[in-house]
């Protein structure tokens, strides 16, 4: 994948194992990352580690391009696993946290 969005975002996912199979895989999740990033802050360049905690719960670090590390953010459903959809509503808020972490 070679948009320019994917190369400013550069992206791991660590125990994609444990993700239901609505939610995709490690490659779905980098990708939603990259398209969040394209369409929301384009000009934003950061690293992200995504942890996948379980079934329905995510945890993701992200460090900006001058290597500033902010703080940690979760996601979790408490009544449903996770889903595709619920793997965009992550990507965006990780994108306007890099965003807002870059100012």
């Amino acid at each position: 994948m070679n948009s320019p969005s994917q190369q400013q975002v550069q992206c791991r996912v660590v125990g994609a194992e444990k993700l239901p199979t609505a939610a995709g895989n490690a490659d779905s999740i980098c990708a939603a990352i990259a398209s969040a990033a394209a369409t929301g802050a384009p000009t934003a360049r950061f690293s992200v580690e995504v942890r996948v905690l379980g079934q329905s719960a995510l945890a993701a670090t992200l460090t900006t391009a001058d290597g500033k590390i902010l703080p940690e953010q979760k996601f979790a459903s408490s009544d449903r696993l996770l889903t595709a959809s619920s793997i965009d509503f992550f990507a965006r808020s990780l994108v306007e946290t890099a965003r807002a972490g870059a100012r």
